[in-house]
């Protein structure tokens, strides 16, 4: 077993359900179970008492059912819930809660481990996120310290990855491009998939470097090369790498005015 096994509380208040569930829990690589209870209140308690990763709790036991357990240990730093029981019609509440998975009771071996890989998986992300959040304000406070007061806009970002933390300048963007509950950022010939909202990153960026022209496009000034049209109608933000954004129709007589005002400081004629 790694220093890394899965820490893992096991509640039911069936003898014999328990223990089969513990065996079922042992057979999994890198997991350790911490405890079991046999009711709402012992779970709870032990839960808090053990920090244990996750819990696998049935939903019907005496005193706290398995639904009450797991509202009193939500939040950030509580555990991942897997509830394990014979009745289905407990599952969109289960999901409400932010259970990670549902076991529905007789289950086997692979359904454990799928359970607990599932719960692995979001306790690696949410810890990547806090990760990059500690790191950022590591950054923000070296920042602070060099120049004797914060900068209003981020010089650069922290993507966590398989390797760990990658760093990317701010500055060596190309243009940004949304992806559902992601953004995309592109740097050269490589890109990175972050999950961020293209509206919250922007307010983090500087609007004197950075152009939002489209709803889900946004580019770094001295990289648009040219705007061009595009057949039909519309623009075309034309950048300095050979990517061409296509500039949205809401956005595209801002984007004119933007860049002849610019190319008017600088004594160029505009891009057309």
């Amino acid at each position: 077993m790694s220093d890394e096994a899965l820490t893992v509380l096991l509640a039911d208040d069936e003898p014999l359900a328990l223990r089969r569930l513990r065996r079922l829990t042992a057979e999994v690589e890198d997991v350790r179970i911490v405890a079991t209870a046999a009711d709402g209140d012992q779970a709870l308690a032990l839960a808090r008492e053990t920090a244990a990763q996750v819990v696998i709790i049935d939903i019907k036991m005496p005193g706290r059912d398995g639904v009450s357990v797991a509202r009193a240990l939500a939040g950030p730093d509580g555990p991942v819930v897997i509830f394990a029981t014979a009745f289905d019609r407990y599952a969109i509440q289960a999901f409400d809660l932010a259970a990670v998975d549902y076991l529905l009771k007789p289950f086997d071996g692979p359904r454990v481990a799928e359970a607990l890989a599932r719960a692995r998986a979001q306790i690696r992300a949410r810890d990547a996120e806090q990760r990059i959040g500690e790191l950022r304000a590591i950054v923000q406070d070296l920042r602070a310290e060099g120049r004797g007061a914060a900068s209003n806009f981020e010089t650069e970002l922290w993507i966590e990855g398989r390797g760990g933390a990658q760093r990317v300048l701010v500055r060596d963007l190309d243009w940004i491009e949304a992806e559902r509950d992601y953004v995309r950022l592109h740097v050269g010939t490589r890109s990175y998939l972050v999950r961020d909202s293209i509206r919250g990153l922007v307010e983090r960026l500087d609007p004197e470097a950075f152009v939002r022209i489209h709803r889900s496009a946004v580019v770094q000034r001295d990289r648009v090369a040219q705007l061009a049209p595009r057949p039909g109608g519309g623009l075309t933000a034309v950048l300095s790498t050979g990517a061409r954004p296509a500039v949205g129709r809401s956005h595209a007589a801002a984007v004119r005015r933007l860049f002849r005002r610019s190319s008017g400081r600088a004594g160029r004629s505009e891009p057309s």
